[in-house]
């Protein structure tokens, strides 16, 4: 990690997400720099998966913009969106792999869907990115044949096989064991750095994540409750992000869902 100034390559302003009747972001202003490693953090249901199908165009703002590299993806059409998310990597929560392909076919997938690649050249980049995760000799294994930690590994080449310029991370350490959490985390810095790229974190693993990333943000109730540098946050004496970091049960976040009067439940006089 490095403390050089960054610019700005996505931007997230004045940013309203309505689903439904539900307000799930609400003024939302977040900036990824170009060769950051930014987290976003936050309980579950509080918008953060939200914000990378927003940067993604799977999804279009109520309200305000997503700017990628200077441009609105809301603004985008299909052939636009399709451009942009050839530059974008997504690693999902727990792999998503196909099933029924080799480990190096599906790494080889997304080079075969969006370039006209010779299969010798295919080959090729395959490998390498394998053996950037160190999954080059598992490469004619199928998914059912490695370990978990294996297979988000293998998830992770196929993300980074057009060397994209955003990689976009849904909860990568959901479900390790701790040797396979620590292996992808130092993989997610390592990457991000060798192919100058801008990664963003969603995720709820608060040591590996403050241990990798450039910048932090919180969301709490569609807002961003906080934001600063790891360092800056485990400093902090905001009760959600102490509450958060020291995995208190006893904060802003409650423990019990709104609920009327309890004796009026149970039938009881008041």
């Amino acid at each position: 990690m490095t403390d050089r100034p960054y610019s700005s390559l996505v931007e997230l302003t004045g940013l309203h997400f309505t689903y439904g009747q539900a307000e799930v972001l609400s003024g939302i202003n977040m900036r990824f720099g170009r060769g950051q490693v930014v987290a976003v953090m936050g309980a579950s249901g509080s918008g953060k998966t939200t914000v990378l199908r927003l940067i993604g165009g799977q999804l279009r703002p109520s309200v305000g913009s997503v700017v990628v590299d200077g441009a609105a993806v809301e603004t985008r059409d299909r052939d636009g969106l399709y451009a942009l998310r050839r530059r974008m990597g997504m690693l999902f929560q727990f792999g998503a792999l196909f099933t029924d392909m080799t480990v190096f076919e599906n790494v080889a997938f997304p080079l075969r869907e969006h370039t006209d690649l010779p299969e010798e050249i295919i080959r090729d980049l395959v490998l390498m990115k394998l053996n950037a995760v160190g999954l080059r000799g598992a490469y004619g294994l199928r998914p059912s044949q490695i370990s978990g930690g294996m297979a988000r590994r293998v998830a992770l080449a196929r993300a980074i096989a057009l060397d994209p310029q955003i990689i976009m991370y849904d909860e990568p350490f959901a479900g390790l064991d701790p040797i396979s959490l620590g292996i992808t985390a130092n993989l997610i810095r390592s990457l991000n750095d060798a192919l100058c790229a801008t990664s963003i974190l969603v995720t709820h693993e608060v040591d590996e994540s403050f241990a990798i990333a450039d910048y932090v943000y919180f969301i709490s109730k569609g807002t961003v409750a906080a934001e600063g540098t790891p360092a800056e946050l485990r400093a902090t004496k905001d009760p959600f992000v102490r509450q958060f970091i020291d995995a208190s049960p006893d904060g802003p976040v409650a423990f019990h869902y709104p609920a009327r009067n309890y004796q009026a439940d149970l039938g009881l006089a008041p």
